[in-house]
């Protein structure tokens, strides 16, 4: 059991708060999923309290939901408190509870340190959220903080970053040019995957993290030099192929021509 604190203390708040603090992830995932069906605004504080500290994903998913379902009034102000929490956790589901509001005015509220954040998840969904509110005036000034995490963190966190900057559009292209001719390779890498995954949302963020990283291992002309041999060496291949179809598709024909004539 994960205890928590709350500052209701009425019959139903104890029940619920037992039932969300269980041992079994079930039972909490169905107490949150009671909560949200019957909303009560008594229980706000233990909402936000269970989802500074529930480990698991789906019932935090489901706590979210349960405060979306109560008056934007009394639940946002209390969200917002939780941006500024010690507790990655409470950062990372007030910020996921934003994304499910999508309260426009809540752009104000995340700040570069959450878009900084030194908790992965925090930063990353800080990153979703802010993609979702900024208003068109102040992409630019969002795609400049976000540049500045190019090349930051693992496989995923990288992924996270760039989608969210694909989504900004077209703002997007002077951070990356200039990204892209940073003496770090891991931020030169990430910025042309970024770039590459705009061109082609089907190429699959691995496949373009792999192409970057050889165009700055060689550097673009070298690179684009053997692309070009690669090309070159494929197509002497495909034809060498071809020859050798056409070649045993003859062969049949010739030998069967040649019989007819002995026959003659």
């Amino acid at each position: 059991m994960v205890p928590i604190n709350t500052t209701t203390g009425t019959p139903q708040s104890t029940h619920v708060l037992n039932a969300l603090s269980a041992g079994d992830s079930s039972v909490r995932l169905q107490a949150a999923l009671a909560v949200g069906s019957n909303p009560d605004p008594g229980l706000l504080e233990t909402l936000v309290e269970r989802c500074a500290v529930e480990p698991d994903f789906f019932v935090r998913d489901m706590l979210s939901w349960a405060l979306t379902r109560l008056s934007p009034e009394i639940t946002l102000p209390r969200i917002r408190q939780e941006l500024d929490s010690e507790r990655p956790l409470a950062r990372g589901q007030a910020l996921h509870t934003l994304s499910k509001i999508r309260y426009r005015g809540a752009w104000a509220w995340i700040t570069r340190d959450l878009l900084h954040d030194a908790d992965d998840e925090v930063a990353r969904t800080a990153w979703r959220v802010a993609v979702a509110l900024v208003p068109e005036d102040e992409k630019k000034d969002l795609v400049d903080d976000l540049a500045v995490e190019l090349g930051r963190g693992d496989g995923n966190v990288q992924l996270s970053l760039s989608r969210a900057l694909v989504d900004l559009g077209d703002v997007i292209e002077p951070a990356l040019e200039k990204a892209a001719a940073n003496p770090d390779p891991a931020v030169a890498a990430h910025a042309r995957a970024t770039a590459l995954l705009r061109q082609d949302p089907e190429i699959g963020f691995n496949a373009a993290i792999a192409e970057a990283k050889r165009v700055v291992t060689l550097g673009p002309e070298r690179a684009a030099a053997a692309a070009a041999t690669a090309a070159a060496a494929a197509s002497r291949v495909a034809a060498t192929a071809e020859t050798a179809d056409v070649a045993e598709t003859a062969e049949p024909a010739e030998a069967a021509k040649a019989a007819e004539t002995a026959d003659c």
